[in-house]
């Protein structure tokens, strides 16, 4: 290996012979050369050439109010937890933005804090889900590991430095871009070490310590020590530029955020409480709930539970989720966006089944589900529990519409069997139109109740028309709400479009109403028309009357409403009737 990394002055193939032994010994001949002058030109071995970067986040511009707004969309609850994420997330991002743009800031500011972020909140609360839609919001690249993964392979520290590594590879070996990127540790306290416990100890401090430079800032080399696959890139870069080359990432722009269940640390802090309230004055700390306790904490309690003192001084934020009820439950499976109801939507949908729920069946799994003490993980256990039979049976008896209701859940065998029966099809289908309409119904008023923030994100007028027609859309079709927007405003552009393609093959400026617009919509979303379809229309029902009315008046500006559209002879007798005779 000396050799090897002394190898500058020698010659390729050396450098190959020798590389080619060591590989053997290591690994058995499993793994061998390819010669890189017997291959294409690329710029990595995986076939993908570097992207040039972005210089960073520069178009960065999210406020703190517009990511809480969309985290609305798809998290109950958590009000305080998202306001902490939402201001110091677009704030560290706000601020690399400022600093690239301006050239000062934070570059310039000796022993700059990053907003490093600690979580606090059990199992299923929705901790992972928060960052990853922050993240995939902000599109920056995201990377998730747990802190048990490092403990596992103790404190080398090179795991730690391959969540840094494999930002690059999310950002697509964009070196600028992840640098700019979010790693998310979860079940950071299984690395705290426990008083009193002799063996894993070493283990977890190192860990801690392994953290602590990424942390703050640091140069982390993307060549992996003793990795067969970084040395082949390094020998090919060799061979093709003669120089060694040294790609490293640096840490001081990327956030890290922590999380974890924090199970025992609620006696620490309950232990120091009940020490300063001694007296007549005390309060009784036991009866506080969980995470009022928690909201409670201190760095000393954080130490006393096992972490060093470096590493809590470097998560300065610090946030406790709340615990979900019953009616959070509920909740989370009306929301529009939950992947929960969404997920078992789109299983069926693979067997070309349509399913829907009614608000009581809804109301049961969320009572089941808080039974399970898991939080909103177990919301997909129930769910899964009480509709396998239907997804097992139903897809081989050709059945398209399903509908689950409250009987269904407490009789799931004898409502299957009625079903299969075939004997009650209509009143099944009296079911899920009932339950359809109800849901769209829901949807609809969800979204003329967010209608400024699709609006102003789209660039949409949603009339209440239109809300009906996303609602529809939406339940038709499994996706989240901001898609079926989008697929209206698309269609929304195309319709805009064939005014302009009217006026470059026809030579006539016509203009659809708002009326019009919206029956269009309903065209090209409900019956699958296309432009093409709509132009040819368009040319055969209205260009002989234009056209005359053009020579004879000169007048080339028509309005076209739905009416219009409905009917076109009689809008068309009438308008020549108007501007003619």
């Amino acid at each position: 290996m000396k050799k090897i990394k002394n190898a500058k002055s020698q010659d390729s193939k050396k450098i190959e012979k020798e590389l080619g032994e060591f590989l053997n010994k290591k690994f058995g001949g499993n793994v061998k050369i390819i010669t890189p002058s017997v291959l294409p030109h690329q710029e990595s071995i995986s076939g993908k050439s570097p992207s040039k970067g972005k210089k960073g986040l520069i178009n960065f511009n999210i406020k703190p109010q517009e990511l809480i707004a969309y985290l609305d969309q798809y998290v109950v609850k958590q009000a305080k937890a998202k306001s902490v994420l939402s201001t110091k997330i677009c704030t560290h991002f706000n601020r690399i933005r400022h600093s690239q743009t301006t050239g000062e800031g934070m570059s310039k500011i000796t022993g700059n804090i990053k907003s490093n972020i600690l979580m606090f909140g059990p199992t299923g609360i929705g901790k992972t889900y928060l960052i990853k839609l922050i993240a995939k919001k902000i599109g920056v690249p995201f990377v998730k590991a747990d802190a048990t993964k490092f403990s596992e392979t103790g404190y080398v520290g090179g795991d730690v430095e391959d969540l840094i590594r494999d930002l690059v590879k999310e950002a697509n070996d964009d070196i600028e871009l992840a640098q700019c990127g979010i790693v998310y540790i979860d079940e950071i306290d299984k690395i705290a070490a426990s008083p009193n416990v002799i063996g894993a100890q070493v283990s977890r401090t190192g860990v801690q310590r392994a953290l602590l430079k990424p942390m703050e800032e640091t140069d982390v080399d993307l060549k992996v020590p003793h990795d067969p696959v970084s040395m082949m890139q390094e020998l090919e870069s060799y061979q093709r530029t003669g120089k060694r080359s040294k790609r490293s990432v640096n840490t001081a722009n990327i956030l890290f955020i922590v999380s974890g269940a924090f199970s025992e640390l609620s006696n620490v802090i309950r232990r120091r409480l009940s020490k300063q309230n001694i007296g007549f004055g005390s309060k009784l700390v036991k009866s506080q709930k969980e995470d009022e306790v928690l909201k409670q904490t201190k760095a000393e309690d954080l130490v006393k539970f096992g972490f060093e003192s470096e590493f809590i001084g470097r998560l300065p934020i610090r946030c406790v989720l709340e615990t979900l009820d019953q009616e959070d439950l509920y909740s989370i499976l009306k929301m529009p966006n939950n992947p929960v109801i969404l997920s078992k939507r789109l299983d069926f949908n693979a067997y070309g089944i349509k399913i829907v729920f009614t608000d009581d069946a809804l109301k049961i799994l969320a009572n089941r589900a808080y039974k399970e003490n898991t939080g909103a993980r177990g919301l997909v256990s129930v769910i899964e529990e009480a509709l396998l039979d239907f997804e097992e049976k139903l897809p081989s008896q050709d059945f398209l519409k399903f509908t689950v209701t409250k009987e269904v859940l407490e009789d799931p065998k004898g409502h299957l069997e009625d079903i299969l029966s075939k004997q009650n099809s209509l009143k099944w289908n009296n079911l899920y139109e009932k339950a359809f309409l109800d849901h769209k119904a829901y949807i609809s008023n969800y979204i003329k109740d967010n209608w400024k923030t699709f609006s102003i994100r789209y660039g949409l007028t949603l009339s209440q028309i239109r809300c009906n027609m996303v609602a529809l859309y939406f339940c038709n079709n499994v996706m989240e709400i901001e898609d079926a927007v989008k697929k209206i405003k698309q269609v929304h552009d195309s319709i805009k479009e064939i005014e302009v393609e009217v006026s470059k093959s026809y030579n006539l400026n016509i203009v659809f109403e708002e009326d019009a617009i919206d029956f269009l919509i309903e065209q090209f979303t409900n019956h699958n028309a296309t432009i093409k379809e709509i132009l040819s229309k368009i040319y055969d029902s209205y260009y002989d009357g234009f056209n005359l009315i053009r020579e004879k008046t000169g007048k080339n500006r028509f309005f076209l409403s739905k009416t219009a559209l409905i009917d076109h002879e009689t809008y068309l007798n009438d308008l020549i009737r108007k501007e003619i005779t």
